[in-house]
Formats: structure tokens, sequence, C-alpha cells
């Protein structure tokens, strides 16, 4: 009998690669196998890794089978234009060199106009030069924690702003030179790993019974339904999801092993819902106004005495008070100073013109995050329609101090409308939306759950089987009408935690739980525990 020869992994990624391109990217299983004359387990394999490396995410045919749709070109999903990860790379080039420039220029300079000023009011006042007293002062105290910070601090620590600095220890308070680099640039910014990010969503999974739809990953996230759904479909490859289509024709995704765990039956919290998540507006330094005042003055004295010392002998306009400058003081007290303070102050001015455009889109966020909310709880509860005049009354006393305007919330909930397919029709207010496919995703996963009994890790009910009798059949088609009537009375409001209620998220907090040292503290005896409160803004 002649040998089977196995496709290794990465000749199984090329031949699904080859065949995908042939197929436009969109595909089913059985076009798959065909395709590439892989057995049918091992391609579903390779669709599934696919999806964790490619952008893509599935879909369900008219007639009820699972697509696979992938970018045409099959692009990467880390991938990015060279354009951008130029202009990153020429930015962060530029940072690095201006605060090497700024960690000599802003100190040095300032104590040395410093001693200049001293040692001609000395001069003036009784004829003797500015001699430098031996010992450790304030200033060698200055320049140490400006090189070392606290003794908490450790090298190669990120500043992400004040608001993070005040929850770390006292002795592991940032030093002042990332406040300085903070003035010019900005504070810095969180970069979360993928398996960071990962977490909350692997949560919810696990909260909600091994079952996720994309609408739900959408209540989590606030993200656009499209990217809901090529999020999901790339959790489905990393964490060995299995998608399914229910009887409705819903794509649900199940993750199994997930809902396995050595402490017995899983017991998860779920994370805030979106509108419980909102974001906070981008500080221009992200420093207190203590600091930023600090900074300031320095580089404004700076400013000032390289143009009085080092500028202002050669400026003179009267041919009788012109003088001889040495061209090293012109320079090095002058122009190079002058130069550099300005370009301290200019920085930021030109930052904050892209400063306007990043708000301008976290507002943009959190409004549709709130409507998330406000269209969710309406879609699953007795209201089901949602005017343009209840938006606006529900978005603009919760974000009070963004001066939101009606067009934001229009154009937002008309977004919410085109990627849910709502309903439109006309009112006293204007326009009204109905969204039935959001209950319908809701109920679609709720039967899923029951059905499957993932988090009992049990045999769900079995819907269908090959050797019915006619009896059989029939009683399975009364049980499956009596669950299209109980589809009308199935209860998800749970799944929408306070959807009138607002909280704030900071960025930083995501990459922060790492670094949080577990404690283990004991309760005295006798005293009762209070549960910890999330602090939230109405």
């Amino acid at each position: 009998m002649p040998e089977i020869a196995t496709v290794s992994a990465a000749e199984a990624d090329t031949t699904l690669l080859t065949a995908l391109r042939r197929l436009r990217g969109r595909a089913t299983l059985g076009d798959v196998v065909s395709a590439t004359g892989m057995p049918e387990d091992q391609a579903e394999t390779a669709l599934k890794g696919l999806l964790e490396t490619h952008r893509g995410h599935l879909e369900v045919s008219d007639s009820g089978d699972l697509l696979y749709q992938f970018d045409p070109k099959l692009i990467e999903r880390a991938r990015e234009p060279f354009g951008v990860r130029f202009r990153r790379a020429a930015w962060s080039a530029f940072k690095t060199g201006f605060k090497v420039w700024t960690a000599v220029m802003l100190v040095v300079y300032f104590i040395v106009f410093v001693a200049l000023i001293i040692a001609a009011m000395t001069a003036n006042r009784d004829g003797r030069g500015f001699g430098r007293r031996g010992g450790f002062g304030l200033g060698d105290l200055f320049i140490l924690h400006w090189l070392m910070g606290g003794r908490g601090w450790s090298r190669g620590s990120l500043y992400y702003g004040h608001s993070h600095a005040r929850r770390l220890p006292k002795d592991a308070r940032p030093p002042f030179y990332k406040k300085v680099f903070a003035f010019i640039f900005g504070p810095e910014e969180p970069r979360p790993t993928q398996l960071q990010k990962d977490r909350s969503a692997l949560q919810l999974i696990r909260a909600r019974k091994g079952v996720l739809t994309s609408a739900e990953l959408v209540e989590h996230t606030g993200l656009a339904l499209m990217d809901a759904q090529e999020e999901m479909g790339r959790l489905t490859g990393a964490h060995g999801g299995d998608p399914g289509v229910s009887e409705r024709g819903e794509v649900v995704y199940t993750f199994p092993g997930l809902m396995k765990s050595a402490h017995g039956k899983v017991r998860t919290r779920e994370p805030n819902p979106a509108w419980l998540r909102l974001e906070y507006p981008k500080k221009l330094t992200g420093n207190n106004a203590g600091a930023n005042w600090g900074i300031g003055a320095m580089n404004g004295f700076n400013l000032t005495a390289a143009t009085v010392i080092g500028l202002g002998p050669a400026l003179q306009t009267t041919t009788a008070a012109a003088v001889a400058v040495d061209p090293l003081w012109f320079w090095g007290l002058g122009v190079v100073p002058l130069t550099f303070s300005s370009m301290f102050f200019g920085i930021p001015l030109v930052r904050s013109l892209g400063l306007r455009r990043e708000n301008a889109g976290r507002l943009r966020r959190n409004v549709r995050r709130l409507l998330i909310g406000l269209v969710y709880s309406r879609s699953v509860g007795a209201v089901r329609w949602v005017s343009v005049a209840d938006a606006i009354r529900h978005v603009t006393p919760r974000l009070k101090d963004w001066n939101v305007g009606p067009r934001v919330v229009l154009k937002e909930l008309e977004t919410l409308a085109a990627e849910f397919n709502a309903e439109v029709e006309a009112d006293d207010d204007g326009f009204r939306y109905r969204f039935p496919a959001v209950r319908e995703t809701f109920v679609e996963a709720e039967l899923t759950r029951r059905a499957l009994k993932l988090g009992d890790q049990k045999l769900g009910r079995i819907v269908y089987a090959t050797s019915d009798t006619s009896e059989e059949a029939s009683k399975r088609d009364l049980e499956t009408f009596d669950r299209e009537l109980m589809r009308a009375e199935v209860d998800v409001s749970r799944y929408l935690p306070s959807p009138g209620e607002v909280g704030y998220e900071e960025d930083f907090e995501l990459v922060m739980e790492d670094k949080r040292p577990a404690r283990v503290r004991s309760r005295p005896r006798g005293r009762p525990s209070r549960p910890r409160s999330r602090p939230q803004w109405r």
C-alpha cells in the first residue's frame, strides 16, 4: 500500500494563500478543500490560523453557509504602510535627538546664566569676582533628581502623565527630566501588548459562558461592527474559537477551551461595557500646573537671558554703544540657547493643533459608546425606537465637559443605523430608528449558551438526528416551534449593565495591570468586608 504524504504547516499555509488569491479572498470551507486538496479538518485549522494573522472575518451566505472573507490582497494584520512607518521612525529619531539636547541645554544654560548674573551682581557690589562655594548644595540635589528621580524609579520606566505618577509610590515618582520631555512632546503613550489587549475580551467570553457574537463585542469595545467582525475572526484563530451559524443565520462564536478550568466551574466577573470605559481628553503635556509653570519659567528665563546677555551686546543700535563681541559668546550664549528655547516653546504649540484632532476623535468615540448603551438597552427592552431627540438628550448631559454638538450625535447615530441595518421612520422630532438586529443577535447567543452549556461542560439538547422516526421528528418540530415562541420571551437585559451611567478609563490602566503587585491582606475578625466599587462619573 503506498504511503500517503502529509502536508507540513508551512506548505499548507502557502497552498492556502495561493488558493485564496485565486478565489479573491472569499471562500467556503468546501472551496478551500477543493482548491487545495487538504483534508477538511486541516483546511479548517489553516483558515482559523489565517484569521489570526491576516485581515479577514466570517460571513453567512444566503443559503446559510459560513464564508471566510479575507482582503483580496491577503494583507497581514500587523502590516503598516511604508509612509506611516517612515514618519514614526523619523519622529522618534527627532525626539531622541532633541531629548539629548534638552538634557544638556535646559539645566546647563540655566545654571550658566544664573551664575553669570550672580557674578555680575557680586562684582558690581564689592568688586570681587564670583567664586564657587565648596560642598554639596541644593543645586547638586536638583541635578541628582533630574538624573535619577526617586529611589523606586527604575531606569527605562515610562511617564504617562501626572494622573499616572500620583498612583505610584512616593519613592517611585518620575524624575524631573521626564516632565520636561512631556512638556515638549507630551506624555509617553502606553503600548499594550496583544496579550494585554486580549485579556478583557477573553474575560468577556468566559463571563458569557464561552459564547459571543460580533454585536456583543461592539457593546464591550465600541468598535465599528465591521472591525468587531475582524476582531472576532482574529480571536477565533488565536484562542481556539469555533464559528457557527445559528438557526436565524447569525454567526455565533464558541470557545469551549476557555471554559475549562482546574478550579471547577468558571465564574468570571464581566468587564465594563463601552459606555463605562470612556476616554479622557488627551492632555498637551500630562504634567500638573505647577510642573508646567516651573518648566516654562526655566525656559523663559533662558530665552530672555540668551537675548539680553548673549545677543544684547551685538544688537546695540547706536554706534557709540556698539561693542565688539566674541563670536563664541555670541553663538554659545546667544544664538544656540535662543534657538533651543524657541523650539522648546514652538514644538508644543505645533502639537496642540494635532491634539485638537485627537480629542475630536475621542469625542466621537465617546458619543458612539454612549449611543451604543442607549440603542442596545432600547433594543432589548420594551421601548424599541430611538429618536434623534432621544439620542441628543442622552448624550449631551453625560458629556457636558466636552461641548458636544447635535451634528456629532446625529452623525454617530446614523453610522450605527447603517451598521445594523436599522429601520427608519419619520416622527415629530425628525427621524427615529429601530435596531431589531441587536436583539436578535443577543437572543441567538443566549439560546446557543443554553443549548451548549459550556459553563457546565455538558452536552446540550439534540436538535436533529439522522435516526429519528417520524414521531420523533414531529416531536422535534414542536420543540422548534416552542423555541420560536421562547425567542420573544428571552430576557437578555442582564447583559447590559447600567446603560444610563458613565465611566471613564485611563489610557495607561491596561499596561499597569501587570505592574500592580498582588497583595494578600487578612481581614480582622468581626469586621464585615465591603465590596470595592469602581468610581463612576454620571
